[in-house]
């Protein structure tokens, strides 16, 4: 229906109730009163019609989508009639030197009844006989605040939902036994396995905004134990914003499991040296290189410089920038490899970046191990290249993205990484850019981590492989990890290894289960198959040594290390040494050189054949 002829559909059912209510408000009273005049009830009865209208205008209550009428809409046609009925005393005093109290009273009750009557009604037949319920998946809500209020609505509202809200679930003792839109709060989290049971749920929705990542873990383990299907409603923000609706519910994704709450940014220090600068990122295709761009343009640098070996990585990120900034920020294409010290010199001189994030890297542990040479090329030389660019074209701000598997290395990647930072911190002493480091744990979803291989290992049927029923590792968001990095270069002094305070380490096997879960696949379907740790793995990965880390944090969940150091021309004799070994003293020399503490000088002095 057009809202042309909805309007005049409203106004000519109004007219006949007002004009109905007035006349039976006279004929009712006119017995026992003997007031029946033409005039008075003409002169009243346009009064009021006007009147009305005039009201019902001022409260929009043409505008109102009545199928969605709630306590609100009848407060406003209260006020509406109680107003007209004002206005035609009024006229009537004028007029007749006279007020029709009971008559008035009687057409305000039979106004608000009929005007209230017709738009309620319309909304009872959509719900009770338009509205398919019993084809409807059984939905139970998690969470009776405002969020779960707020579903709950919209599932009864919606005929195009295939959801039907059975109960709620809810920790707040207070609600226990509330009705919600109708719906009962039966129960808490830890009843959740029962309801589903004994209601017979299909779906799980947890409605939870203020929901913090332990608190998901928590809740989702209970869903868990049920065959229902567990799902989120969208962020109150992208609601807010009209992003999403209400009822466009996402997958629980494992993210949300990880039980820790990400990292917020210090805006303020963050504007104060990105707003209006040039900023260079190698590996802007990667996973974090390409997040890091994402998150830099929202602090309005003038320009980003994206550099990364890769033509069709680097088009994709350029193009997605592009669109997003819509020509607000100047986006610079660079095709390079890091290993080329002539091209990272041209590239740094061209565009005298103001701050340099470092994100470019081999980083994949099993293939260094069968790749050291690369290793060493790529994570230390083209460090090395970089940073010495950086250092010639003036460089405020350096940030190298390094890793937790530098810390006691036992493999390649992790013994390149730590000789990585050994020559920021070097460069740092010897120039005037800021150098700094920047440790994570795994990333969730990057490209080579665990979660793309178990996707694909789930989706051809499994089984999953995992290395070893207790291998554990610290996990991170790839938006976390970028957001770590973009706030090390605001904390940064020069020098420093920043290290993330990420919680409490996961299993791998308990990452593989809940993916599994989450698939809509039991464990048992899919299987789980312990393949052993691979060369050059760790059973437990660390952040820091014990006697590398400050105990206060200088900034919410960061830390910053206290990393041991070494003499340049020591480090610089040992790098430059490096080229001319076998693969497989590389290797040897690397983890013991990244390994070594009180030793360090003596041992690099041995390996790389300096006499001092």
């Amino acid at each position: 229906m057009t809202y042309q002829k909805r309007l005049s559909l409203l106004v000519g059912l109004d007219s006949a109730i007002v004009l109905f209510s007035i006349y039976i408000g006279y004929f009712i009273l006119h017995p026992y009163m003997n007031i029946y005049n033409a005039s008075t009830l003409f002169i009243s009865s346009i009064s009021l019609l006007a009147s009305h209208h005039l009201f019902a205008a001022l409260y929009k209550l043409y505008q109102k989508a009545w199928e969605y009428a709630s306590v609100r809409e009848l407060v406003a046609i209260a006020k509406a009639v109680t107003l007209s009925i004002a206005i035609t005393a009024i006229i009537q005093l004028a007029a007749f030197q006279d007020i029709y109290i009971r008559v008035l009273l009687v057409t305000w009750m039979l106004h608000i009844l009929l005007i209230g009557g017709s738009r309620f009604s319309w909304r009872m037949y959509r719900d009770h006989f338009i509205a398919g319920d019993e084809e409807k998946k059984r939905a139970l809500i998690v969470g009776a605040g405002s969020g779960g209020s707020m579903v709950v609505r919209q599932l009864l509202n919606h005929n195009d939902v295939d959801f039907c809200p059975v109960a709620l679930v809810d920790d707040d003792s207070n609600k226990q036994r509330l009705q919600i839109h109708g719906v009962t709060v039966e129960g808490k989290t830890a009843d959740i396995p029962r309801i589903v049971e004994e209601r017979q749920i299909d779906h799980i929705i947890i409605a939870i905004p203020s929901l913090k990542r332990s608190e998901t873990q928590h809740i989702y383990k209970q869903c868990a134990k049920t065959s229902a299907k567990v799902q989120i409603m969208p962020l109150i923000e992208d609601v807010i914003t009209g992003r999403v609706s209400v009822n466009q519910f996402r997958e629980v994704q494992v993210e949300d499991l990880l039980g820790r709450d990400p990292v917020e940014l210090n805006i303020e220090s963050i504007s104060e040296y990105v707003k209006g600068r040039t900023i260079l990122v190698t590996g802007a295709g990667g996973s974090i290189g390409s997040e890091i761009c994402r998150q830099i343009g929202t602090f309005q640098p003038g320009k980003i410089v994206l550099v990364g070996h890769g033509e069709n990585s680097i088009y994709q990120i350029d193009m997605e920038l592009r669109n997003r900034n819509k020509g607000s920020i100047e986006i610079i294409p660079i095709i390079g490899d890091i290993q080329d010290r002539e091209r990272m010199l041209s590239v740094m001189q061209e565009y005298k970046p103001d701050v340099v994030y470092h994100a470019a890297a081999h980083k994949h542990v099993p293939l260094m191990e069968y790749n050291p040479k690369e290793a060493v090329k790529n994570n230390i030389f083209g460090t090395k290249n970089l940073a010495e660019a950086a250092c010639a074209a003036g460089v405020k701000k350096f940030v190298l993205i390094s890793s937790d598997k530098a810390v006691n290395p036992t493999n390649v990647m992790g013994a390149t990484k730590r000789v990585a930072e050994m020559v920021i911190q070097q460069l740092d002493k010897e120039s005037e850019t800021s150098f700094v480091a920047v440790r994570f744990g795994n990333v969730l979803g990057s490209r080579g981590s665990v979660i793309p291989l178990f996707k694909k290992q789930i989706q051809a049927g499994g089984p999953v492989t995992v290395t070893h029923p207790d291998m554990t590792r610290y996990f991170m968001t790839i938006p976390e990890a970028s957001r770590l990095v973009i706030q090390a270069g605001a904390l940064a002094k020069g020098g420093e290894i920043f290290v993330l305070d990420m919680g409490e380490p996961v299993k791998i096997v308990d990452l593989a289960k809940n993916l599994i879960k989450l698939s809509g696949y039991g464990i048992e379907e899919i299987g789980i198959k312990f393949s052993g740790i691979r060369p050059g793995e760790k059973m437990y990965e660390e952040l820091l040594n014990n006697n590398e880390v400050h105990p206060n944090q200088v900034f919410p969940k960061i830390h910053i290390g206290k990393a041991g150091q070494v003499e340049g021309e020591v480090l610089w004799e040992f790098i430059n040494s490096l080229p001319a070994k076998s693969n497989g003293l590389l290797k040897e020399e690397l983890v013991e050189i990244a390994n070594a503490k009180g030793e360090l000088q003596q041992l690099m002095r041995e390996v790389s054949g300096v006499l001092i």
